[in-house]
């Protein structure tokens, strides 16, 4: 039976098959080379430039990008960059990369060798480091928009801010008031002492039933015009990845995109339910995404720039 396929969005990889563990043979042979910076020769002390003005000694030294996975047990330089990552040995048939909060992690056979895993690394130099980059740079700024769960706190819907009171009066699973000229406001049916952790859970719920009844009717609304036919759609709660589809036509959407504006969301369901006519991201991927989205590209670019909250209470 033909296995299923999942493909993540293109800017982060698939999940690997679950993995045994990475033994540290040959470990340190990379790293003192990783290490050494890169040096400009300084000029010798008394040289001159120009006439009688001499020039001071200098030393630049380019201290490298460090990007470590907290179980990285190998590390090698990518570009201008250390990577250390942890390194998974899976069954599986090629080397596989993701990038996550945590930093990069690579799975491979077990008949692959380090020399070949670190080969596969530097041809994607580029992409390695850049995706490292892009994802410490969005948790700065998601640490930087933590929610302070309180009454009155206001948070990111669907491109505009939405209010947050405690209302005992209000039903338990919470009631959206909007009025004209006034800031839409979600009405909790909570305590006034209420605790921040029952408060976020109580957020996290009605979000949740609300992405539901959203994605479902943009999944009807695009599928058609696609010539795709989705089954199921099931909410996640990753950190680092905004949706998945498989061959099966089960798609899985992050709930937690609810705080971008609906065109942005859009681009999300269609990514998506293109993966049902083409289970890549080659040109024929994204000209299905373009016949449906001309503007994806500025939309893609967006969904990465933009920053959802953080959603911790500590």
């Amino acid at each position: 039976m033909q296995a299923l396929l999942q493909l993540a969005l293109d800017f982060f990889a698939p999940t690997a098959d679950p993995a045994s563990a990475f033994t540290d043979e040959n470990f340190g042979q990379n790293r003192p080379l990783a290490l050494i910076p890169s040096t400009l020769k300084a000029p010798e002390s008394g040289a001159k430039q120009g006439p009688g003005v001499p020039v001071a000694p200098t030393a630049t030294l380019f201290a490298p990008t460090v990007f470590r996975h907290p179980q990285a047990r190998r590390e090698l330089r990518l570009g201008d960059a250390i990577v250390g990552y942890a390194l998974v040995r899976a069954r599986r048939r090629s080397i596989g990369f993701s990038v996550g909060v945590e930093g990069l992690s690579v799975r491979a056979p077990q008949a692959v060798t380090l020399a070949a895993i670190d080969s596969a690394l530097l041809a994607k130099a580029d992409w390695i480091v850049r995706k490292l980059g892009e994802t410490r740079e969005r948790n700065r700024r998601q640490q930087h928009a933590q929610i302070v769960w309180r009454d009155g706190v206001q948070l990111p819907y669907l491109g505009q801010l939405l209010g947050v009171r405690l209302d005992p009066a209000a039903p338990v699973v919470g009631r959206l008031v909007a009025l004209p000229d006034a800031l839409p406001t979600l009405h909790l049916g909570l305590p006034l002492s209420a605790t921040p952790q029952q408060m976020r859970d109580t957020v996290q719920a009605w979000l949740g039933r609300s992405a539901r009844a959203h994605f479902t009717q943009r999944l009807d609304h695009f599928a058609p015009s696609m010539g795709v036919r989705w089954q199921r759609l099931a909410l996640t709660n990753a950190r680092t990845r905004w949706g998945s589809a498989r061959s099966d036509g089960s798609i899985r959407l992050n709930w937690r995109l609810m705080h971008f504006a609906p065109e942005v969301l859009d681009y999300v369901v269609v990514h998506e339910l293109a993966h049902l006519r083409v289970m890549d991201h080659s040109p024929r991927f994204w000209a299905e995404v373009a016949a449906v989205l001309p503007n994806y590209a500025q939309l893609r670019q967006r969904l990465r720039e933009e920053t959802a909250p953080n959603w911790d209470t500590d």
